[in-house]
Formats: C-alpha cells, structure tokens, sequence
C-alpha cells in the first residue's frame, strides 16, 4: 500500500530511521539501514528511495509541510496513488513563512500551525475518504478541539495518535487495518498499469498482444495502434474505487465491472492459434502464453453471456490480471514489482502439495469427463471445449447443477501445462513456477 506521511519533525523528533521504526515496523526491514543514512527533513525524496532501495511492496510518500503536499498533489494524481494518509497537525517547523498560504494571508504562523487540518479537509473535498486518513501530532489538545469540532457539525469521525510509544502500537493496527484484500488488488492493478504503460513507451515491440490478431487472407483482420493499448491500462486502472464497495453485493457489481474493462480487447479478431501459427503449431516455447490466450479468450466469452463466475473475489481477479498482462506484453521470466503485490491476495500453497499434483490433475478430467458422459456428449474434444460446454449448458439455465467455474479456469492451467509439470514445480523466483505454487490450492479441491 502507498501512505502519504505528512511531517515536519518539529519537537526533537528523530528523522532517520528510529522514528521510522516505530510508524513503519511492520510494513518493511529495518535492519541494513543506517541511521545517518536518511535526511528526512532536508532530503523527503530519501523516504521513497529508501522503500523502493529495499524493494518493498508498500511506500511512504513524505511532505514536510502545506508547500510540499502542494508540489505532490500537483504532480500526482492522489486518489490513485495513495491508500492512506497520516497528517501531523502543526507544520510550523522549518517552513518558509514569506511563502503565500491559502486565503489568509496576515496571519501566515497561525496557519501553518493548524496546516494538517487545512490539509485533512483538502483532501475530503479532492475525494479521499476521511476513513482512510489519520493524525498524529504532539498536538493533543488542538485535535480534541478540532474531533469535538468535527463531531458537532455531523462530521464523520476522525482519527487522531499521540507521538508517544504506545500510541504509535496503536498507529501500525490501523494501518494494517486499511489494507484488507480489495487495496492491495487496487494498488497491484493501478502499479501494473503504470509499469506497462512505462514498458511500451520504452519499446513498442513489448505489445504482444498483436501476435494474436487474427489474419483473414494472410492479412491482419485488424491494427492495434500503442493509443489503444495505453488507453486501455489508463481505464483498467481507474476500474477499482478508491472506496471498497460497502456489501458484498455492490463489491461483486465493481469486479464485474473490472474483469469486463479486463477482458474486454480479447473480441472475434483476436485468436490464442495465431500466436500458435506464427510458431509454426511449436508450443515448447510458448505454452504458457498459449495457455493464458486461452484462459483469457474464455473468460471474455464467459463473462459476455453470463456471471456464473460470480461471486467474484480478490483472489480470482488478481489471477487474471497476472496471466492477461503475461499476455498483452512480453515481460521477462522473473517477477515483476507489480505482481509480488497481486501475488498476496492468492494464498501460498505448500510445496509439499505437488506430491499429488498428476493424481489431482487425472482427477479433474476424469470428474470433467462425468459431467458430459451425463449429457452422452463425446468425451474427446480438448479440456478447454469441455469447460466450454459445461459453461454454455449452465448459462441461462437455473435449473442446472451448479460448477465451481472459477476453479474450472484455475484447472485449466494445470491440465494444459501437464506436459510441462517439472518446470512448475521448481522451486524459483520465476513467474511461472511462484504462480502456481499460489493457485495450487484454489486449484484442487
């Protein structure tokens, strides 16, 4: 998750890595990190560098004062670029008082001693949830103050930690508390957006997505300009609310709406055997990517005509953003950034586990197989007709059996990699291999 940490380290607070210790203990390794190593209150950028330096899956963003939230909000759009906010109230500290301050220019020192109150509102009315935002200040009294205050106008309430060490326990609960399944899904989705769009500017030849356009008399049925491409990552990050939906059922409308913003490019034009072809029907190479086309072509068929996938959850949708975006562009084997953070809303499986991994693949063809035996459908067409077909039989029927069909896609994987078991089961910081050990158990019963 992304914090935007607004301080002034007045009142002798330490800013190195001790008082980072305290508010950060949790979200990232200390341990080779020197003290005089970070500057924070003449050098903020240190902050970012220092978590992206220790490739950590969560950011701080520091602000010193009214003048730096300013520049970053300027050059950053907040509502997609942070998760959470924690907003010392007095910023009074080292602050340039000729600077101009918003509306009262004459009393510029009162201001910047209330500035985290002018900056908490800010953000309300940018459209930050208040829920996500806390204080914490030495300024005890000023934020009983202002929390009455909030509370006699029908505001919601706010959230407020002394700079004392049992307060800041308090601080780290309610961080971990703001970042269930659904933020880090949305800061996986929104990084991996960003990064594609980065990685296709750097090189165009990175969109493999146009080795499956379909050819219609050896020509390409239709052209995918880069525009295309960027506009599509542009909608698909901005697809997840900054505000997790309030039930399950309105949380289940916003990943639907995802997963069709998702699937949505994968149309008749689009076809997992042209990349087939262009290899010459040779799959040793790409059969994963083979797969995904697959699993993705299916899925925009699915999700057309039904919602028998639903109830959606954090850990399907982060399935098929990973295996999509392996196929839109070329990536390299090893782990992207991105995709750690998508990768913990899917549980770790044990290794142990692949012990009965060809069992447990014998068994779901053979179950597949007993379901059309049923329907006296033939038994020999390829996993994915069969899938298929069980989905076109189900949909619009209500009085049909009911189907795991999210598991029917995780086994899709398996069966169609079953060739190729030895190099899933290694144990590597590879994609490919670190994917399936995390959908092993959502992939068998």
């Amino acid at each position: 998750m992304n914090i935007l940490w607004i301080e002034d380290f007045g009142g002798g607070l330490s800013t190195g890595t001790a008082t980072l210790n305290l508010m950060f203990q949790d979200l990232i390794s200390f341990d080779n990190w020197d003290e005089d190593e970070l500057k924070l209150l003449d050098e903020p950028i240190d902050l970012e560098n220092f978590f992206k330096d220790n490739s950590a899956l969560h950011c701080a963003f520091l602000c010193r004062h009214y003048y730096d939230y300013v520049e970053f909000k300027e050059n950053n759009n907040l509502l997609s670029t942070i998760d959470a906010v924690i907003i010392d109230i007095r910023l009074d500290h080292n602050v340039n008082f000729d600077l101009p301050v918003p509306n009262d220019s004459q009393y510029k020192e009162r201001f910047h001693t209330n500035a985290g109150f002018y900056i908490f509102n800010d953000l309300v009315h940018l459209g930050f949830p208040s829920e996500k935002m806390c204080f914490m200040t030495g300024e005890k009294n000023s934020f009983t103050d202002f929390k009455t205050k909030c509370h006699d106008i029908y505001m919601p309430e706010v959230v407020g930690f002394e700079k004392s060490n049992a307060e800041y326990g308090k601080l780290r609960c309610w961080i971990k508390d703001r970042q269930p399944d659904y933020v880090t899904l949305r800061r996986g989705v929104i990084k991996g957006c960003e990064f594609l769009k980065s990685h296709i500017k750097k090189d165009d030849s990175n969109i493999q997505f146009r080795d499956f356009i379909k050819l219609d008399n050896n020509q390409l049925s239709i052209e995918i300009p880069t525009t295309e491409i960027e506009n599509y990552l542009d909608a698909t990050a901005q697809s997840l609310a900054i505000r997790k939906p309030p039930n399950s059922s309105a949380l289940n409308i916003q990943y639907r709406l995802f997963l069709r913003t998702l699937v949505h490019e994968w149309e008749e034009n689009i076809e997992a055997d042209s990349l087939k072809k262009k290899y010459g029907n040779d799959l040793s190479k790409i059969r994963d990517i083979y797969t995904f086309a697959w699993l993705m072509k299916m899925t925009r068929n699915w999700v057309s005509h039904a919602n028998l996938l639903e109830p959606l959850d954090p850990q399907i949708i982060a399935f098929l953003f990973l295996v999509n975006m392996r196929v839109m562009f070329k990536l390299p084997k090893t782990i992207q950034p991105y995709e750690h953070i998508l990768l913990r809303c899917i549980n770790l499986s044990p290794t142990n586990d692949f012990k009965q991994l060809n069992k447990n693949i014998d068994d779901v063809e053979r179950d597949v197989d007993g379901i059309l035996s049923s329907w006296n459908i033939n038994q020999s067409a390829h996993f994915g007709k069969k899938i298929n077909e069980i989905y076109r039989r189900n949909t619009g029927n209500p009085d049909a059996e009911e189907h795991d069909f999210k598991r029917f896609l995780l086994q899709y994987f398996w069966v169609n990699q079953k060739r190729f078991l030895s190099g899933l089961t290694v144990n590597t910081k590879e994609f490919l291999p670190t994917l399936a050990r995390h959908i092993y158990s959502l992939s068998f019963k």
